[in-house]
């Protein structure tokens, strides 16, 4: 797994480094600087036979961010590039690394220019190092309009952007643009990845992340923590194994309570996505009308009945809560929402199913409209509470708006979990889990052809069928989001990006 790292958390690794270890600032300097000419280097050999045609534009702020950006204009120039290094805040002006760079550069006839002297040719290769990861407030005044130039000359000569750290404008620890900001090609990441680098707009303005080894020591990550993990493929090895002398019920028991009249295909993609992902027995608790048709499109799936009014008649209430206490005791997992409908009755299933349960729920959808309805009932939440919303449903479970909550999507779903004691999913382009002590992991899989109806069911039903397996519930929800998302993936490969059901993202789960 690889973690990701808040601007804040990046600086103080940076101090531990230099300071408590030892390794120069210039030494992690030049090596930033190699990994990025590097970049450049590749991408001159997509719009030029000869380097000494390619012309680099290279512009650099007066931290600590510009002095690399001065350290990659030197390197290029001293291997006959054609370098400008754009001094945007005015020669004789930065930090002390800095002014030692601008120092080495002219001793060594680097051409350096100042923002208003620019000259008007057109770059091929544009290297952003305005900003760096240290970036909090709107970028206003000169340094709006430079990154306002760099934008418009693209446009006119199609210049790649190669962003040092990441682009300018950019907010390192939510992704936000700070007014405005560059789109680059490529992004030089140092050390580790940072967090507005994995979450939008950040991530759509990155293009191609790659995380360079400058000498940063896992040491002081430790030391300093992080913000969030980075699942990869190498991590599935932590699923828990498949045993040879199990039987169905060592794989755990998962009751999906789901389905309301016509609405018979959420109850189906989360059972699907229960057994794909390795569950040994499956239980469905639905409305008579689904019966048969549960049974007929999955006939590996246990179906329940139960009758709506029941839950409202006074003299069947007590028979209906004894219907789902019964299944409730039979489940190792629930997952509680999708399909149900918003009709009265379902207020008192949801309190019945939260009141009764011992196990780990999965609650999604209308499962989570009913709370957002009838807040009462988050008094029956526990740490064994898993919940699923996409942005809508959150808006209605916070009071927030959905602009807000995507303006910073880790915190949101953190302060959810922490409030509510619960491991928080919040479903979007980029889905984030959080539970309730803080710790958070960014999903980094999946793609568009995931944005179908259904595909929430789908996910539901794989963190519940990893649950049933074994898993804590918030490793299993990041686990499910990443298998879900790389099942997406596989989907729009094989049926085209415009063509992928739910159920064929339930088919490609690999969750071994």
């Amino acid at each position: 797994m690889k973690y990701a790292v808040s601007g804040a958390q990046m600086e103080q690794i940076d101090r531990d480094t230099i300071r408590r270890i030892g390794i120069p600032s210039m030494v992690l300097m030049e090596r930033a600087a190699l990994s990025v000419v590097e970049a450049v280097e590749k991408l001159a050999q997509e719009v030029r036979n000869s380097k000494t045609d390619v012309k680099v534009l290279v512009a650099c702020g007066t931290g600590n961010n510009g002095a690399d950006g001065i350290a990659v204009g030197r390197i290029l120039h001293g291997r006959g590039y054609s370098v400008i290094v754009l001094l945007a805040g005015g020669s004789g002006n930065g930090t002390e690394e800095n002014l030692a760079q601008q120092r080495i550069a002219d001793c060594l006839g680097v051409p350096m220019a100042e923002f208003g002297n620019i000259v008007s040719d057109s770059p091929d290769i544009i290297v952003d190092a305005v900003f760096g990861a240290g970036l909090s407030r709107t970028v206003e005044g000169e340094y709006r309009e430079l990154l306002a130039q760099p934008a418009q000359k693209r446009l006119l000569c199609s210049s790649k952007v190669v962003a040092v750290d990441l682009p300018s404008g950019i907010h390192s620890g939510t992704g936000a643009v700070l007014g405005t900001a560059l789109s680059a090609d490529v992004t030089i990441t140092f050390g580790y990845v940072k967090t507005g680098l994995c979450l939008n707009p950040g991530k759509s303005s990155a293009g191609a992340v790659c995380v360079a080894d400058i000498g940063f020591s896992d040491i002081s990550l430790r030391n300093v923590g992080w913000d969030a993990v980075l699942l990869e493929p190498m991590d599935l090895n932590m699923l828990p194994e498949r045993r040879g002398d199990g039987n169905k019920g060592t794989f755990g028991k998962a009751l999906v309570i789901a389905g309301s009249c016509g609405m018979s295909g959420a109850a189906y993609l989360s059972t699907l996505g229960a057994y794909r992902a390795g569950a040994g027995l499956v239980k469905v608790l639905t409305v008579p009308e689904n019966r048969m048709i549960l049974q007929s499109q999955l006939p590996e799936a246990i179906v329940e009945i139960y009758e709506p009014d029941q839950f409202l008649a006074e003299n069947e209430q007590a028979g209906a809560e004894n219907l789902v206490k019964e299944q409730c005791g039979w489940a190792d997992v629930i997952v509680l929402g999708p399909g149900l409908g918003r009709a009265p009755y379902v207020e008192r299933l949801v309190e019945a199913v939260l009141s009764n349960a011992y196990v780990p729920i999965v609650l999604d959808a209308d499962g989570l409209n009913c709370v957002a309805e009838h807040s009462y009932l988050t008094g029956y939440f526990t740490e064994n509470i898993i919940v699923t919303p996409h942005m809508g449903e959150m808006a209605r479970l916070t009071g927030c708006d959905v602009k807000e909550l995507k303006a910073d999507p880790l915190q949101s779903a953190r302060r959810y979990s922490a409030r509510c004691g619960v491991t928080c999913v919040m479903k979007d382009a980029v889905t984030v889990t959080a539970d309730k002590d803080g710790k958070a992991w960014i999903n980094g899989s999946g793609c568009s052809s995931m944005a179908k109806a259904g595909s929430g069911d789908v996910l539901t039903g794989v963190i519940a069928g990893l649950v049933a397996r074994g898993m804590e519930c918030a490793q299993a929800a990041a686990f499910g989001a990443y298998i879900h998302g790389l099942a997406g993936e596989r989907a729009a490969a094989e049926c085209g990006v415009n063509g992928v059901l739910a159920r064929d993202i339930a088919d490609r789960l690999l969750a071994d």
